[in-house]
């Protein structure tokens, strides 16, 4: 039977950001977001799943997955610790799955990302308010904020903590002391270590993901009382992003909550990737909002969709909407017209847009 660090290394060769293991089928792994098969692996049985489990975990976590259904930790496969990833096991229809997802050592910077420089550093030089970066799972949302991170340790001299599930990257103190806390290790959950980091001084703050109504409301008074709060969403776009937050506590708080977030929220980057006209890699495309006077007052008077026109008409301060980022990657030649277009929230303007140039 092939050892499951065997398979870890064979799937690392393809360079994937995911690897999933499943009995009934080869190990899969997803490649510049495409799955792929690696038959010559041979099919999974429950027995060499059940074998795999145990080379991967310790006997308190076999326990757990047992107990629970599911598992969620980081772990290091090589024994140099070169390669870190983020493991989630579970059971589905009496065995189990398990998604490995590769966790970059180096933390990129905002051009290897292709967030605009100038958009980066705005947002690390806040000191406070709350900066969204959203999109669908898999779209680097955890590594743009880990590269506004990176640029306020080197660049400001400011204690960041940061909440994570699992830790994604490492960042070692510079000008600023970074503290990271892993939910299930060093702390229950997001809003247990949420709540107690506003009394550990913070500057700035990073939560892994703003989940349920507590750590919401959380990150809203930290943002509010001085601090800058970093977080994700699984949303598309600014807009829906807004309406989520709001959306999240019940209707009586509302209205409140609109006048908390408009005075707080400082800006949103929502993201999609993009597998690139030469199929060997993924583009960054990524909608970018400011929050203006006039965006704040569409919050707090419930006109959240008047926003989408704000940020197609303040492409002069930064702004950027999706159709935009999506004709400039087009434009550029790192994107094919067909792929650009399935991922446009308005096709016929996109259309349109394109034509244009």
């Amino acid at each position: 039977m092939i050892s499951v660090h065997a398979v870890i290394e064979a799937a690392l060769a393809q360079s994937p950001s995911d690897l999933h293991l499943s009995v009934g089928v080869p190990p899969v792994c997803r490649v510049n977001g495409q799955l792929v098969r690696i038959n010559d692996l041979g099919i999974i049985n429950s027995e060499t799943m059940e074998s795999w489990l145990a080379e991967l975990l310790s006997q308190n976590q076999l326990l757990e997955l047992r107990n629970k259904g599911d598992l969620d930790i980081s772990l290091t496969p090589r024994a140099d610790h070169a390669v870190r990833m983020r493991l989630n096991a579970y059971r589905q229809r009496g065995s189990y799955s398990v998604a490995l997802r590769v966790l970059n050592q180096d933390i990129p910077s905002f051009e290897d990302l292709g967030i605009p420089r100038s958009i980066g550093e705005r947002f690390c030089n806040m000191h406070h308010g709350l900066v969204l970066v959203t999109g669908p799972t898999g779209t680097g949302k955890t590594t743009s904020i880990s590269a506004m991170i990176d640029w306020i340790n080197h660049n400001r001299a400011c204690h960041v903590i940061t909440i994570e599930d699992p830790i994604e990257y490492f960042h070692k103190h510079d000008r600023s002391m970074v503290h990271q806390r892993e939910t299930g290790t060093d702390t229950a959950n997001f809003a247990t270590a949420l709540r107690g980091a506003l009394r550990e001084d913070p500057d700035v703050l990073f939560i892994g993901e703003m989940r349920d109504l507590e750590s919401v409301a959380t990150a809203l008074t930290a943002a509010e009382t001085g601090h800058l709060v970093f977080s994700t969403l699984h949303t598309i776009g600014a807009a829906k992003t807004i309406d989520r937050i709001i959306d999240v506590f019940p209707m009586n708080q509302q209205q409140q909550i609109r006048v908390q977030l408009a005075s707080t929220l400082q800006g949103i980057i929502s993201q999609q990737l993009l597998l690139t006209a030469d199929g060997t890699s993924r583009a960054l495309a990524a909608e970018i909002m400011i929050a203006t006077p006039a965006i704040r007052n569409m919050i707090r008077e419930n006109h959240v969709q008047m926003v989408d026109s704000v940020i197609t008409t303040n492409a002069k301060i930064g702004m950027c909407s999706l159709d935009a980022s999506l004709v400039r990657l087009v434009k550029e030649g790192r994107v094919a017209a067909d792929e650009a277009r399935v991922y446009s929230s308005t096709p016929e303007q996109f259309d349109q847009m394109l034509k244009r140039h």
